[in-house]
């Protein structure tokens, strides 16, 4: 398959007259996107990084890379959680059609196209796609660099419990279930008197060393934030905390602990944000951090002895909320006392306290935004590789977000339009305020010259 490029697809204006067809003046949010992204030559760096994908001359025309990454936004900035929903509602909006340059007589693409293209593009692509939004971030001065935040969600897998084998046998759960029930001489013919037995069993652990889903092996049994048991994958960022910016995405088995996992989101976060010290600002500053990352803030999920030395042992300061133990015993454990102690007094301290708060605004915020309002609170896609792919191209629009946040004062449609509402609001209410003063000034004028009159018609009286 030969690659799709913008250029081959821009098209002469049509000669008939067109007034018959429908048009639109299109959302000025995506208006604005489409400007940021042209302007800083998105599709031909798209274009460059894909084309090792797609042979040079044979066959059809691809999705354009630039406009697979834009129409995997669109589910970010709609809030729409599937390629199915996205391919529906592309078929649907004169908008989004003029967002993506695809004509009226054109046939926009359908959910197989966009999930072909995401499997062919490779997870280190969607990581260049991600960089390159966050050279943008740092060319608007959006990234530091100094203090960076993590944090973790679980996101469902889009696999089901009641699918789960064994690994050692493959035996499904239902086979288990009667295999014991055979065991312990219970009869339990039907599938409810085989659940009222798993009920009242005492020893019940699902192990994802015994059991997996057959569908997507890699998601792993967890339990979510709702309280329900599922299969599950776990996403977590690394956030700057002075702009809010995410700065590194990693993807792991819902089951992982995060303890295990915050050392490799930070090393992430340190290469991106050395990446970044050299990018200047339109007026030649140098925002990023120079040292790149030195602090770290997380939760106290995140705390133990040996995240707290290993931190320590790379040269930055942590300001990890630390939970309740108790006493503790520090024999042969003198470097972990001392980086523990070392923490606990700068979370004690004003600025530890201050970036405590901060979580909230600069971590969760964003996590809102991705996974509620985004549309991504539950994956549809399987395999990490897949998912990591997903994660990543929201993370980028969420930064897309903050940067015409910053540049407009509006990341998302619904908020462009709310703004305009609100300056329509303004100019009426503007408008109305002048009226009441003209009508109070003629009002004003009309009595003093009811005055004047009455004056002169008494003067005329007593002459």
């Amino acid at each position: 398959m030969a690659m799709g490029t913008r250029k081959k697809r821009e098209r002469q204006e049509a000669l008939w007259y067109g007034g018959e067809l429908p048009v639109t003046p299109g959302h000025p949010f995506y208006s604005r996107l489409n400007e940021v992204l042209d302007q800083a030559g998105f599709d031909r760096f798209c274009e460059e990084c894909c084309a090792r994908f797609y042979h040079a001359k044979l066959g059809r025309p691809s999705l354009p890379p630039g406009l697979y990454f834009r129409i995997m936004m669109i589910g970010f900035f709609e809030g729409l959680d599937s390629e199915r929903g996205m391919a529906w509602r592309l078929a649907d909006s004169l908008t989004l059609r003029q967002f993506l340059s695809i004509g009226l007589d054109e046939q926009t693409p359908d959910h197989v196209t966009i999930s072909r293209t995401r499997r062919l593009i490779d997870g280190q692509t969607h990581q260049q796609v991600f960089a390159w939004v966050l050279e943008r971030l740092a060319q608007g001065g959006l990234i530091k660099g100094k203090t960076i935040g993590v944090d973790s969600t679980t996101l469902e897998a889009n696999a089901a419990m009641k699918s789960i084998v064994r690994r050692d046998t493959g035996e499904s759960y239902t086979a288990y279930l009667q295999r014991l029930a055979e065991a312990e001489g219970v009869d339990a013919e039907g599938a409810a008197a085989l659940r009222r037995m798993d009920r009242k069993r005492k020893k019940k652990k699902m192990s994802n060393e015994v059991w997996e889903n057959p569908n997507d092996p890699e998601a792993e049994i967890t339990r979510l934030k709702d309280g329900r048991t599922a299969l599950a994958y776990k996403a977590e960022n690394a956030v700057d905390m002075q702009t809010g910016a995410i700065v590194a995405v990693t993807t792991h088995g819902g089951a992982a602990a995060d303890t295990a996992t915050v050392e490799m989101t930070v090393v992430e976060a340190g290469v991106a944000v050395a990446g970044l010290i050299g990018e200047p600002t339109p007026e030649g500053e140098y925002q990023v951090h120079f040292s790149g990352v030195e602090e770290v803030v997380t939760d106290k999920g995140y705390h133990s002895n040996e995240v707290v030395r290993s931190f320590t042992e790379m040269e930055l300061r942590t300001y990890i909320a630390e939970p309740e133990r108790g006493e503790r015993n520090w024999e042969d454990k003198a470097a972990e006392k001392e980086a523990v102690y070392a923490n606990r007094r700068r979370i004690r301290g004003a600025r530890g306290k201050r970036l405590q708060a901060q979580r909230g605004e600069r971590i969760e915020r964003n996590f809102a935004h991705q996974f509620d309002t985004g549309g991504m609170d539950r994956l549809y896609v399987r395999g990490i590789g897949n998912v990591h792919k997903k994660l990543l191209l929201q993370a980028a629009a969420c930064n897309l977000a903050l940067l015409l946040r910053s540049l407009y004062g509006a990341g998302k449609p619904r908020a462009a339009h709310d703004r305009i509402i609100e300056a329509a609001f303004a100019i009426l209410f503007f408008l109305s305020a002048i009226e009441r003063l003209v009508v109070s000034k003629v009002c004003k004028l009309r009595q003093s010259a009811a005055l004047r009159s009455r004056i002169r018609s008494e003067k005329w009286l007593f002459r």
